[in-house]
């Protein structure tokens, strides 16, 4: 079978949009590629951003190639899955410019894991994959009848039908991913690095995936939600790679980068630097002292609160408090350049002690931004304790609550976010 693998060219106007905004590795796309050559198909794998084609011409090239099935991400890259873009536009211009030149169609991505029926229609496609991707794709390429597929919905008679659960990918045994040279010269970008000392091109790498804990903000129950570590030697295997195409900085997309000796040894003796998003009360001094020394250079520390109660309302299960986190905090500055604790808008915190404690981090060289207001992303814990389980119409009520509930919204949002059905309004069929 030939497969065209395709990552769209994202744009943000008027987006609600946590993420980064730079390009990034597909890695959901890179790891269905790796299974499907294993496979014997031929897969042609595209992005918008990385190679600077619009949609119009990423759908020529797929059109020319002429595959048999078209996979189309809903999500800027499995970093972003559980703070991706609302709305569908992105993808569904995209599909607008195909025309049906691309063979069977395949949604993945956050929208079709937790609303398999809105993304089914708003994108037209013939099947949306739920949950983690990779071994569906694989799968779907195995058969000519996409019907009894697992862990996929589709459109039946104008009735959504599915076909058991969310896909929890085994994820373990993945082995090192291999990205085209002129792809990594052109990843320039150092995702959440704002040191000045940067050598080399970008990339990014999953170490683990999942997360133990269930935070009430984070959007990772129908994908990226249990615990795994992949294989070690998959891993370094994979750092090897990029190092030797060039790249200088990589950063583990990891939901928490979660203490790794054995790892963090092995990069203390590669010539290369690197940032994790974590938690700092899992991390004890002696080795936030060797993450420096294997080249950590940015920490993301999702602290999201700096009192108990707001910890509490959030679901952290923190034993530490606000004074030990700021401790630590700081001790992680001592080793790492740029530390950020990442706030976020909880109405339980007294605006004074959150000035107070944000004044220290940031008079002891700790980053502590103004905190984000909350969107409830259909497959948080938040969105549930509101509405209950998401429906057809879960994208858009979230976006009405949080466009009501905010008149400021994040440091990075710089254009005022518009309602959904605007935003999607030029393509996606409503």
């Amino acid at each position: 079978m030939k497969v065209a693998l395709v990552n769209p060219d994202w744009t943000y106007d008027h987006s609600i949009y946590f993420g980064c905004r730079k390009p990034h590795l597909p890695l959901e796309l890179g790891y269905c590629k790796a299974l499907l050559e294993a496979d014997g198909h031929s897969v042609m794998m595209l992005d918008g951003q990385l190679q600077k084609l619009d949609n119009a011409a990423l759908a020529e090239r797929v059109a020319v190639f002429g595959p048999d099935m078209t996979v189309v991400t809903t999500a800027p890259t499995y970093l972003f899955w559980r703070c991706a873009p609302p709305e569908l536009r992105v993808p569904a211009e995209f599909l607008k410019h195909l025309d049906g030149r691309g063979g069977g169609t395949v949604a993945v991505g956050p929208h079709g894991s937790a609303t398999p029926a809105p993304a089914l229609r708003k994108l037209g496609v013939d099947v949306v994959v739920r949950g983690e991707c990779e071994e569906v794709v694989a799968e779907l390429a195995r058969r000519s009848d996409w019907s009894a597929v697992p862990h996929t919905a589709r459109i039946e008679s104008g009735v959504l039908a599915c076909n058991g659960d969310v896909s929890v990918s085994r994820f373990i045994d993945h082995l090192a991913l291999h990205w085209p040279s002129d792809w990594i010269a052109a990843h320039s970008h150092h995702h959440h690095r704002f040191d000045t000392a940067r050598k080399g091109a970008g990339a990014e790498v999953e170490a683990s995936r999942g997360c133990p804990y269930n935070c009430s903000f984070c959007a990772k129950i129908d994908f990226r939600d249990a615990y795994r570590r992949r294989n070690y030697n998959a891993v370094i295997a994979e750092i090897d790679g990029l190092i030797a195409q060039g790249v200088g900085y990589i950063y583990f997309i990891d939901e928490i980068f979660l203490p790794q000796r054995a790892l963090l040894e092995a990069l203390v003796d590669r010539n290369v630097q690197f940032g994790v998003q974590t938690r700092i009360d899992l991390w004890k001094p002696q080795l936030l002292e060797l993450l420096g020394e294997a080249g950590c250079v940015s920490i993301e520390a999702g602290l999201e609160s700096l009192t108990v109660e707001g910890r509490e309302m959030l679901a952290k299960r923190c034993r530490l408090g606000t004074e030990e986190l700021a401790a630590l905090l700081v001790d992680a500055r001592r080793h790492v350049p740029f530390v950020q604790a990442n706030l976020i808008g909880v109405v339980e915190d007294d605006p004074a002690l959150v000035d107070y404690w944000r004044k220290h981090l940031i008079d002891n060289g700790v980053w502590a931004n103004e905190p984000v207001p909350l969107y409830p992303y259909p497959s948080s814990p938040s969105y549930r304790e509101l509405w209950g389980e998401p429906d057809d119409f879960a994208w858009e009520r979230a976006h009405e609550h949080y466009l009501a509930s905010f008149r400021t919204f994040s440091d990075i949002q710089d254009q005022r976010p518009r309602a959904l059905a605007e935003l999607e309004s030029s393509c996606c069929n409503h």
